[in-house]
């Protein structure tokens, strides 16, 4: 039972990831993305990680999808853009490159270990947390006590970048642009 679990979460999931990519309308991505996340929220109550499924869903599925289609509807979909045309000049080539180097600093990385990053990583992890009291109640106070300049920092850097959207997507008003006074005066 749990292997069909796994293929209709890891099916959920492959398939709401090349709907994100390969959706034109930028709505029905974040919505394809939503089930990327909920399927990734399943996997996780396979592995007996309630807690992990909940902040998916609450965390990710939730927040951050609103913030992406708030963020989308902001800035318009019903402009239609010409992707003929390339804004940053070899910014494709650029990012291809990127993602390639990237994957093989991965490999390397995970080849220079020895392959056995996970399983330091979960023993290492393990033992940061004290058992003397709940999972949620010691994670917690982990967050919130020495991680709580991480989480300060990432609510500044979400706080810019929504300000960026919409101070980005704001449309001069007529009267507003300085070319229109120009032409007036």
């Amino acid at each position: 039972m749990e292997f069909v679990v796994f293929l209709i979460a890891a099916a959920i999931v492959v398939g709401g990831a090349l709907g994100v990519l390969a959706l034109a309308n930028p709505v029905h991505s974040a919505l394809s993305l939503v089930a990327t996340l909920f399927g990734v929220a399943v996997l996780f109550v396979a592995q007996d990680a309630q807690f992990l499924a909940a902040v998916q869903v609450i965390v990710y599925a939730g927040a951050i999808v609103v913030l992406f289609l708030f963020v989308i509807m902001l800035l318009g979909v019903d402009r239609s853009d010409d992707l003929r045309v390339e804004p940053v000049v070899a910014q494709r080539p650029l990012a291809i490159l990127s993602g390639v180097g990237v994957l093989a600093a991965s490999l390397v990385a995970i080849l220079a270990a020895g392959g056995d990053t996970a399983t330091t990583t979960v023993r290492a992890t393990a033992t940061a947390i004290p058992t003397e009291e709940a999972d949620a109640a010691s994670l917690g106070r982990l967050l919130f006590t020495d991680h709580v300049l991480a989480f300060e920092i990432t609510a500044i850097l979400l706080t810019v970048a929504v300000v960026g959207a919409v101070v980005l997507a704001r449309r001069p008003v007529r009267g507003d642009d300085p070319v229109d006074v120009e032409a007036e005066a």
